[in-house]
């Protein structure tokens, strides 16, 4: 996998909303340690750049924190766990530096498709239908396919 037809697709959803799936060629808890182990995340989200954790906490409540470095540039992003099922689903604040004080609500579902692979659905809500739409209008959609691609990668590997 990891080629372009397994591009995820973010679309607005409602009107504050962005929805996006993507399956993986992995079984869900595979997937599900790599959004939740550190030394495995660290190897995927920022799509091969430099990660700085400055972070981690892995429990509702918890604050995360990185900051990565590409082409010159720092790019900051953080928030708090809210709530952690394991294997199942994550919901997480998420606000990018670029767009301070512009927080959207993550929630990350992690569906077993029974044959080895796992799909994974995000919802984010944003404030307002400007913010959602500056985010759409951001690039997000392809730094979150560079970093799916980055997972594929590292699920390839042997567990």
């Amino acid at each position: 996998m990891g080629t372009a037809e397994n591009n995820a697709v973010a679309a607005a959803s409602g009107d504050r909303e962005i929805h996006v799936e993507r399956i993986f060629d992995a079984p869900v808890a595979r997937v599900w340690d790599a959004y939740s182990r550190i030394e495995n995340l660290v190897r995927w989200w920022g799509r091969g750049h430099r990660l700085d954790v400055e972070r981690w906490e892995f429990r509702p409540g918890g604050h995360w924190r990185f900051v990565e470095h590409a082409d010159g540039a720092t790019h900051g992003f953080e928030g708090r766990f809210r709530e952690i099922a394991p294997r199942e689903r994550i919901v997480w604040s998420f606000e990018w530096d670029g767009m301070p004080a512009h927080v959207a609500i993550d929630a990350t579902r992690f569906v077993d498709l029974g044959d080895g692979r796992t799909k994974v659905v995000t919802d984010s809500q944003f404030h307002t239908p400007d913010e959602r739409d500056g985010m759409l209008q951001s690039g997000m959609e392809g730094g979150m396919n560079d970093s799916y691609r980055a997972l594929d990668a590292l699920l390839a590997q042997p567990a």
